[in-house]
């Protein structure tokens, strides 16, 4: 073990002679940090690795209880001496640490899995390419409407494992990515729900075929008695599920067991329940359609139809998501940073009836942005890419819209996209594209989108001298 990239709260030579029988967590990020408090909490030894830096308040967590770390480098020969290897998402199956335990018969598991065997609470699982964290956060806004003790864990709040360190709930309400489900084997939900399969992380599984079977996973880890959950409109997804109960949810077809109709959303079950869009916070065909999911979701978990209607009413759109952040001189801002791929700047663009200013580029992950040229073609009239590759962004728009300009600078871009804009019209980030060029993190972006509408704002509204 190379003892440089070694932080130790005991003696690192003695570690690998003193410890039997010890897991290995690999990354010390959100989930691999609530891995550890996990694993410490039932007293397991636990050996914590990353080839990044490991955050400041980690280092001092596994100092003050006595767990060793690595950082910058994974030293392999201890690793393989592992019960068990708890694996951080971001880590693919094929890297050759992962290839290697394999090997060696060291199983290798999600962070969901191993939180998975310290509750009884009713988990209820949602994946999906778009609208993850809007559903997962108004279901667990439901269930607590009704009293019940549940919360939203997984991409959105506390990890599974980092919640259950310190609190164990009667519900626990998963966002779940492609990533997190490869890494699950006897995990199982009591309900699931997949809200859609589009294009993303395909420089991850280098086929979509490979994708859609990762989302596809989950129908198989529902458990006998419980309730699978599903788009019944997406040709991608399928409805093979070990649940005995699969209900689909459609926005095109009345006979499933949810529908939008010129009424409003229709809900079957042994007391219909009928819902008009008005009564609804959220906004958008794609909303109304996870609204749907949701409300099949409470159902199941004892939610009365009155109830329901409470909720959907009182529940706020989630940050980074459609996300009004302002308005200066009648144009509105909104803040849809987390739309970090195609499909979701798709139902971005066909959510709002006036002229778009639009604010997109990053990393690309792929995109083909002829998925939504006719979109921008009717709702666009002036793109500003933001990243600092914008060339295949400029070229798949350069000839349907007249007005493109570029910046790296998010501050210059609100300026730019203010100038651009006329009375009514909205000013839309919504990216298509991962942030890591320019920010830390999608929040981040968002964030500092909000912060230069409001700074574009006051400084307007100062008194001249």
């Amino acid at each position: 073990m190379d003892s440089r990239n070694i932080i130790s709260h005991s003696n690192p030579s003695n570690f690998e002679t003193e410890m039997k029988n010890f897991i290995t967590i690999l990354g010390a990020g959100e989930s691999g940090f609530g891995a550890l408090k996990l694993a410490r909490k039932h007293g397991m030894d636990v050996f914590l690795s990353d080839v990044s830096a490991i955050k400041q308040e980690v280092q001092e967590y596994c100092n003050a209880n006595g767990v060793e770390f690595e950082m910058g480098s994974h030293s392999e020969k201890l690793i393989m001496q592992s019960s068990e290897i708890i694996k951080s998402p971001g880590i693919p199956d094929n890297a050759p640490i992962i290839q290697s335990a394999l090997a060696n018969g060291i199983p290798v598991i999600d962070e969901l899995e191993f939180a998975s065997r310290y509750t009884n609470a009713t988990i209820v699982v949602i994946t999906g390419t778009n609208g993850k964290t809007t559903t997962t956060m108004l279901t667990a806004h439901l269930l607590k409407i009704a009293g019940l003790d549940a919360v939203a864990v997984g991409n959105v709040g506390n990890s599974f494992a980092g919640e259950l360190a310190y609190n164990d709930h009667d519900f626990f309400v998963v966002e779940a990515s492609s990533f997190q489900l490869d890494g699950l084997k006897d995990f199982r939900a009591d309900v699931g729900i997949l809200l859609n399969i589009t294009p993303d992380h395909i420089n991850r599984y280098g086929t979509m075929e490979n994708y859609t079977a990762s989302k596809n996973r989950l129908g198989q880890l529902i458990k006998n008695d419980g309730v699978y959950i599903v788009n019944g409109d997406d040709h991608l997804i399928s409805q093979d599920s070990s649940a005995q109960t699969v209900q689909l949810v459609s926005l095109s077809s009345r006979n499933t067991a949810a529908c939008l109709t010129e009424d409003g959303m229709v809900i079957q079950g042994e007391v219909a329940l009928q819902i008009s869009t008005n009564e609804i916070s959220l906004k958008g065909k794609h909303n109304f359609f996870n609204a749907m999911c949701v409300i099949l979701a409470a159902k199941q978990c004892g939610v009365s139809n009155e109830l329901i209607r409470q909720g959907l009413k009182s529940f706020q759109a989630v940050p980074h998501r459609l996300e009004l952040v302002g308005a200066i001189k009648g144009v509105n801002f909104v803040n849809d940073s987390k739309a970090t791929n195609v499909d979701a700047v798709k139902y971005a663009l066909d959510s709002f009836e006036h002229p778009l200013i639009w604010i997109a580029g990053g990393v690309d992950k792929g995109n083909n942005y002829q998925e939504i040229e006719a979109l921008v073609r009717k709702h666009v009239k002036a793109l500003i890419c933001l990243g600092t590759d914008n060339g295949k962004l400029k070229k798949a728009f350069s000839s349907v819209i007249k007005d493109i300009s570029e910046t790296q600078d998010i501050k210059l871009a609100v300026q730019m996209a203010l100038n651009y804009a006329e009375k009514n019209d909205v000013v839309l980030l919504s990216p298509a594209c991962a942030s890591f060029d320019l920010f830390k993190n999608y929040e981040d972006r968002g964030d500092q989108f909000r912060t230069a509408v409001k700074e574009l704002t006051d400084s307007l509204n100062q008194p001249v001298r």
